[in-house]
């Protein structure tokens, strides 16, 4: 059933709901009547939280967009720790511009150097034991600039998309038609050396069948630590004398609580979805007043 427009909106072409009487979306209707274009100001980009910020460049990014004549200092660098009250950034420009970046630049700062404080957490869990990855459960549009918040939080990342890697996971092993090994093992025929294969298991069987198809990784999925403690040796054993290097990764239910057990597990990496999908804002703020 179609919805039932009001009278403070309308359809526009998009199908989407367009204010009424909207002719331009690229202007400040508050500033551009409050504030004469010729007014300056200063402002000031405070943390309001502890954690690691990220994402000052495109901060800086957001306002020269705005105001192409603003005159930007950096305070800080992306992934330096910070503290409640400390100034990462602070600029000088037209009124309206910082105004028009504003909560762009608020929104970006926030969600990155939340990923990079999240990500921080993970590595420091970790202790050195095993290597912090992300995923691919990104914010679309946004998986370039969140993948680059984990690397500012100590972490490592992933693939990037379903090209610079191949990966088999449940869902191919259960509708390719052949056996897991090989499967891998025409995937190795097919790529090549040079291209990373992981292999998903998500039981022993599966983890001995990847290593034998000649896998770079196998990934442990849903493993509880103690079944890892127990994997673990048995799969490096396995793998003695293999040409190509075996890494061993966990994944699957990871959390602040159980990451440090899982390190200790003698994995080499562990992937965390909850790096990008689930990171907390770390909150700022931006302090303006005339110049």
């Amino acid at each position: 059933m179609p919805p039932a427009w009001s009278g403070a909106v309308r359809p526009s072409g998009t199908g989407l709901a367009k204010p009424a009487g909207e002719t331009n979306r690229r202007v400040d209707l508050t500033s551009d009547i409050a504030i004469p274009d010729s007014v300056q100001a200063q402002a000031r980009l405070v943390a309001k939280a502890a954690g690691l910020v990220c994402g000052l460049g495109v901060f800086e990014r957001a306002l020269a967009l705005c105001d192409p004549h603003c005159e930007v200092e950096l305070l800080a660098r992306d992934g330096q720790r910070v503290s409640p009250g400390q100034e990462v950034l602070s600029v000088r420009g037209r009124a309206r511009g910082l105004l028009f970046a504003e909560r762009t630049g608020l929104n970006f700062i926030q969600r990155l150097s939340g990923i990079a404080s999240l990500t921080a957490r993970y590595v420091e869990l970790c202790a050195g034991r095993a290597r912090v990855l992300d995923t691919r459960k990104t914010t679309p549009n946004l998986r370039v600039l969140e993948k680059y918040a984990v690397r500012c939080g100590g972490g490592t990342n992933h693939r990037f998309g379903l090209y610079d890697e191949a990966m088999i996971k449940n869902n191919h092993a259960d509708l390719a038609g052949m056996a897991l090994g090989d499967l891998v093992r025409r995937l190795r025929v097919e790529l090549g050396p040079r291209v990373r294969i992981t292999s998903e298991a998500r039981n022993l069987a599966e983890a001995l069948a990847g290593l034998d198809g000649d896998a770079d990784v196998v990934l442990l999925d849903n493993f509880s630590a103690a079944d890892l403690a127990a994997i673990v040796p048995r799969l490096r054993e396995q793998a003695r004398g293999r040409p190509r290097p075996l890494e061993l990764e966990a994944s699957g239910g990871i959390t602040e609580h159980n990451v440090a057990a899982i390190a200790g597990t003698g994995v080499d990496r562990i992937s965390i979805g909850a790096l990008t999908h689930s990171a907390p804002a770390l909150d700022f703020s931006f302090y303006l007043r005339p110049a």
